[in-house]
């Protein structure tokens, strides 16, 4: 993907009044509304503008191509799991495993209740997964996620930490995808998070045992 390309994600202007503002907030709406029934490679901004009520000139006021739509709405999806990411993993007033367990239901619920649309975006990843912008919003939800291992393993180095966070992140990511691509009841979504938590509170404290383990003396030379 070239820079050029990259540089197309970006909206052309910033909506300032609240009539620019309900506008763009119909597009988006038409938007996934159009990406729900007919899927990424049938999306165009022209059945965009048609869903909405407006002109295809008038989507490019804001959005310079359908990829920038798009982004625009995976970037709004990320920047929900970045926000349940640092609301429950930095709620001090919790233990850090109990932080983590409800993090682990939160996510698999919200993976079930938004299944159709994130196997949509996923379709559309291509478009921008690469980009500097995706990578900029990706950024965010690392950065919440190493200051929680931080806490939750204050003894453990900081390669031990950063390899945590990444199984738990990856694990979570596509087992929660693989799950919720079958219905699922609210009660098999709770059991489900339940095993899953278990897991993760298991690794960490097993983790955090081994990091607090005086090392052990090397043997001497044999005589």
């Amino acid at each position: 993907m070239t820079d050029r390309q990259h540089a197309q994600l970006s909206s052309r202007k910033k909506p300032k009044q609240a009539r620019s503002n309900d506008l763009v907030a119909a597009i988006l709406e038409a938007a996934l509304q159009v990406l729900a029934k007919e899927g990424a490679q049938r999306f165009t901004t022209t059945r965009v503008a048609e869903k909405a009520g407006v002109s295809v000139g008038s989507i490019y006021q804001y959005f310079p191509n359908k990829a920038s739509i798009l982004f625009r709405l995976q970037a709004d999806e990320w920047q929900q799991t970045t926000r349940m990411l640092h609301d429950t993993l930095r709620d001090v007033a919790r233990p850090p495993l109990e932080r983590l367990r409800r993090l682990v239901h939160q996510f698999v619920k919200s993976e079930c209740d938004e299944a159709g649309m994130r196997v949509a975006l996923n379709d559309a990843a291509p478009l921008y997964r690469d980009a500097p912008e995706a990578r900029e919003v990706r950024a965010a939800s690392d950065g919440v996620l190493k200051a929680f291992m931080r806490e939750a393993l204050p003894d453990a180095t900081p390669a031990m930490r950063a390899l945590a966070g990444e199984l738990i992140k990856t694990t979570l990511s596509a087992v929660g995808k693989e799950f919720s691509e079958a219905p699922r009841t609210a009660r098999e979504i709770a059991r489900y998070s339940d095993a899953m938590a278990d897991m993760f509170c298991a690794y960490l404290t097993n983790l955090g045992q081994s990091a607090r383990a005086p090392a052990r003396p090397r043997a001497g030379p044999r005589r």
